[in-house]
């Protein structure tokens, strides 16, 4: 039997922390992962009016909407507008601390904050 793909959005301080959607794209491609990624994301800056309207093309095409949290992510006017364009298209969003250490404010309004670990990806990925 052949899983289907999850559609994933992931969200991201563009300017601080690339890294961490790699990482988790990275991730998903080991044997032993429990979840796969089709990965939505914007992979470059655009302009304005292009990236806007990019980015809800991309997240209504996606099943849910990951934002990976660093320490400046609460506050980056891209990530912030993917929430707000997420919640206008109903779509679930859940969002994952991106390093271990420190003390990540939550993205306002962007669901709940959860730590990077194998059972809270088994549990977002099982929905």
């Amino acid at each position: 039997m052949t899983e289907t793909k999850l559609r994933m959005f992931i969200s991201f301080d563009y300017d601080n922390d690339k890294a961490l959607k790699e990482f988790l794209v990275g991730q998903s491609k080991r044997t032993d992962s429990p979840f796969e990624i089709s990965d939505w994301s914007m992979k470059e800056a655009a302009p304005e009016e292009y990236w806007e309207n990019e980015a809800e093309r991309r997240i209504s095409c996606s099943d849910m909407v990951i934002v990976m949290v660093g320490p400046k992510t609460y506050n980056a006017p891209g990530v912030l507008k993917e929430v707000r364009i997420t919640r206008r298209l109903d779509k679930p969003i859940y969002q994952i601390i991106g390093y271990k250490d420190g003390d990540y404010k939550p993205v306002p309004d962007a669901g709940r904050l959860y730590s990077w670990n194998w059972e809270n990806l088994k549990k977002l990925f099982s929905k």
